[in-house]
């Protein structure tokens, strides 16, 4: 059994927990709180803390009506990565991508997150698309699953 307590955020400490990871993996695109709770409202967003140590943080966005594709994003605070911590928390968010109906799974990664982009392609994830958004100077890659892992 798992040491990890992942949890939905439903409290303003625990939404800005997630924000907290969100921001320091993602530094490109920094959230408000607001744009946090917002975001709750449309996606599965999960927390992860190591006893009270906090690590982490998933969003499970679920397939828009009308597709059968969502999107699974894990990440993982950088003194608590390549311990399996990522490996729980994006099984976590694939079953319930499956859970939301989903027979496509994507996910997204800054291309400066060499380590992001090491676990999606160990993961069985292929690159689809390298995008910059307005303002960005570090691109986006879009990535779907083509070689599913076992699921945990």
């Amino acid at each position: 059994m798992s040491d990890l307590r992942i949890e939905r955020p439903e409290d303003e400490g625990s939404l800005a927990d997630w924000r907290f990871v969100h921001n320091a993996v993602i530094p490109t695109h920094r959230l408000s709180l607001e744009e946090v709770r917002e975001r709750a409202k449309r996606n599965h967003l999960e927390v992860a803390y190591l006893g009270d140590t906090l690590i982490g943080c998933s969003t499970v966005r679920p397939p828009a009506e009308g597709t059968a594709t969502a999107t699974v994003i894990a990440r993982v605070l950088p003194a608590h990565r390549r311990r399996g911590r990522g490996a729980e928390l994006y099984a976590r968010g694939l079953r319930r991508a499956r859970e939301l109906g989903a027979e496509v799974i994507e996910t997204v990664v800054l291309s400066s997150n060499k380590n992001g982009l090491r676990f999606a392609y160990r993961n069985g994830f292929q690159e689809i698309e390298r995008y910059l958004l307005d303002g960005d100077t570090i691109p986006w890659v879009d990535l779907r699953l083509v070689r599913p892992t076992a699921e945990r």
